[in-house]
């Protein structure tokens, strides 16, 4: 495999629109559908930082697909993402371009891997204060926050708790309510 082969944001803009793609560190992959309780999750999870955000002026909520700029080889489509009033700069007429505050990747089998591994780190190096990965199988959300050395896992909600975050802390979510 030739290494010095990367894909960058200019070669993502040549693929065809009919389907998702992610370039981490300069490797492409082809992102597939998700199933539809994925996005019944994805839709929950999302209406309730979409209600809280707005409620307390505190910024965007997005989600995918939405093209999120990292660097000139790290193009990717959280499932969900909170860009701070502060920040909102970033958000461009084309993408993100930039560390949203809030990544919240919901696995598949195809994306568990990636997004627990390359996706983790990338989310880490580019500044990303805190990080969700929501199992809709186990019905669990870890949530990490950002340190001088990577990401610490804060806690591990299960279906039957409530998810509160240092990034939020007037939001309280009922998992029962997302899965």
């Amino acid at each position: 495999m030739n290494t010095a082969l990367r894909f960058t944001y200019q070669d993502y803009l040549q693929l065809p629109e009919d389907r998702r793609y992610e370039i981490v560190a300069g490797d492409l992959y082809m992102v597939p559908a998700p199933i539809p309780y994925h996005q019944k999750v994805s839709r929950n999870l999302e209406f309730q930082l979409h209600q809280h955000v707005k409620a307390h002026d505190l910024g965007e909520i997005f989600y995918a697909p939405c093209d999120v700029l990292l660097s000139d080889t790290d193009v990717v489509q959280p499932d969900i993402l909170f860009i701070g009033e502060k920040r909102l700069s970033i958000i461009t007429e084309t993408n993100i371009h930039g560390a949203p505050d809030l990544v919240v990747e919901i696995l598949s089998p195809a994306s568990e891997r990636r997004d627990r591994g390359a996706k983790q780190k990338l989310y880490a190096r580019a500044g990303v204060l805190e990080y969700w990965i929501v199992d809709p199988t186990a019905k669990t959300v870890e949530v990490f926050t950002l340190n001088e050395t990577g990401y610490q896992r804060l806690n591990l909600f299960n279906h039957s708790e409530t998810l509160s975050s240092p990034l939020f802390p007037d939001l309280f979510i009922s998992l029962a309510d997302i899965f």
